[in-house]
């Protein structure tokens, strides 16, 4: 868990500095503007999903030690290069067929469906990762290494390299690759795999290697004549990614438990994404996309002066991530969860906020209470007067005045506002 942090403390300012690169060269080259709260919604989810992953809040049905204990028939040198490039592969390979299960099944695209909730294609969302899955479940299709005796520090550093490798073809802004359009997954492939029209639905599942598409008949190439439309066509509508996670989720519980068919309520569950019973279809029905000219794109009105505090607040809940993992191994697992488990409520106060709903307003000033009673309990923020004099005081200070602006935002612009939603979840 300390090497995965360690790793997360480079990658990323790396993915940053490339979020900064990409939106420069568009304004630079085109005098495009990336939406600024559309960003923030993406590394806010980014965060979500490391936190939840650092934090190793996932129940392990079967752990990968366990299978390489009691399976492996193979052992290799400590310095062989095969154990790397198998699991690379089978990385890839199995990638590939989870990916494209998640798209097609009902439960499983609930997994998913934060990544392709952004109505925009870029780096940031690239980072709309998912935090819905609590359970290892997937862990089973990893019998084959275990098999063959590749060890779980393999695991450990291909695993983050296999990941991190799927960044940078998130971007409008890299045409077509030629000969590497045969062999990986390129931008322009990919671009396809988030578009939502027609021709384009549920193709180019591949994650490094575009040969999988190609070989078991998923492949579609970027038409020229046929612009890529991004989204769902069921719009997600929030810039919080706890309730884009859930949001599929909730609506099969509610489906499952409407429709008078007892069959339903069982293979709801198990049918292609978006299918839903007949009678509850017909007496519920949810909005979704038929026609590209039918989306609205999500983009409530802010002033400057949100914005601005918007992304001042960004940074300060992403110095405190980055503090967390270089806390890692020197604070103790209740503390880091702890602290991981605060941070997530920040994000939640604050992605509401950005949704201009109430209990944003509210999640917002207990987060400033709350934040400040355990600086004066505590004495300390894990830590931080050791590096910084009057740390733990700083942290408590920020989020009591983040909390009094989230006020006043809400107070003189919000409730002004037509978009102003006091009570809807999403």
């Amino acid at each position: 868990m300390n090497a995965y942090g360690n790793m997360l403390l480079i990658a990323m300012p790396g993915f940053l500095l490339l979020i900064f690169a990409e939106t420069f060269w568009g304004w630079w080259k085109y005098g495009e503007h990336q939406p600024i709260i559309d960003t923030v919604s993406s590394l806010t989810s980014g965060m979500t999903n490391i936190l939840k992953s650092t934090l190793g809040l996932t129940i392990i049905i079967v752990s990968y030690g366990w299978m390489v204990k009691h399976f492996s028939l193979v052992q290799w040198p400590k310095t062989a290069i095969w154990p790397y490039l198998i699991t690379f592969l089978f990385f890839d390979f199995t990638g590939y067929w989870i990916h494209r299960m998640e798209h097609r099944v009902n439960f499983f695209w609930n997994h998913h469906i934060v990544h392709h909730s952004s109505e925009q294609f870029n780096l940031p969302c690239a980072l709309r990762q998912e935090i819905a899955a609590f359970t290892n479940i997937f862990t089973i299709v990893m019998v084959p290494l275990a098999l063959v005796g590749i060890q779980g520090e393999v695991l450990a550093i291909v695993g983050p390299i296999h990941l991190f490798s799927q960044f940078w073809y998130h971007t409008r802004y890299i045409g077509r690759l030629g000969f590497l359009e045969y062999v990986i997954v390129t931008p322009s492939h990919h671009r396809v795999h988030h578009a939502m029209n027609d021709i384009y639905m549920d193709k180019n599942y591949g994650q490094i290697f575009i040969i999988w598409d190609r070989l078991f008949g998923t492949f579609q190439e970027e038409l020229t004549t046929e612009p890529c439309v991004y989204g769902m066509r069921r719009p997600a509508q929030t810039w919080n990614p706890f309730i884009i996670n859930f949001k599929h989720l909730w609506q099969l519980m509610k489906d499952a438990g409407r429709t008078q068919n007892l069959r339903d309520k069982l293979r709801i569950w198990f049918m292609p994404t978006g299918w839903r019973p007949a009678d509850v279809a017909e007496k519920y029905p949810v909005f979704t996309i038929s026609e590209m000219n039918e989306l609205k794109k999500y983009d409530p009105v802010y002033s400057n002066r949100f914005r601005t505090f918007s992304v001042i607040h960004l940074t300060v809940i992403f110095i405190l991530l980055c503090f967390l993992f270089f806390r890692f191994g020197e604070i103790s697992k209740t503390e880091a969860l702890i602290n991981g488990i605060l941070l997530m409520l920040a994000i939640f106060g604050f992605t509401a906020l950005l949704d201009k709903k109430t209990y944003g307003f509210v999640s917002m000033i207990a987060i400033g209470i709350g934040a400040a009673i355990f600086c004066f309990v505590n004495g300390d923020w894990f830590g931080l007067n050791t590096f910084l004099n009057f740390g733990s005081l700083m942290v408590a200070f920020y989020f009591v005045i983040s909390a009094a602006i989230a006020a006043l935002f809400y107070k003189y612009e919000f409730q002004a506002s037509s978009e102003f939603s006091p009570i809807e979840t999403a």
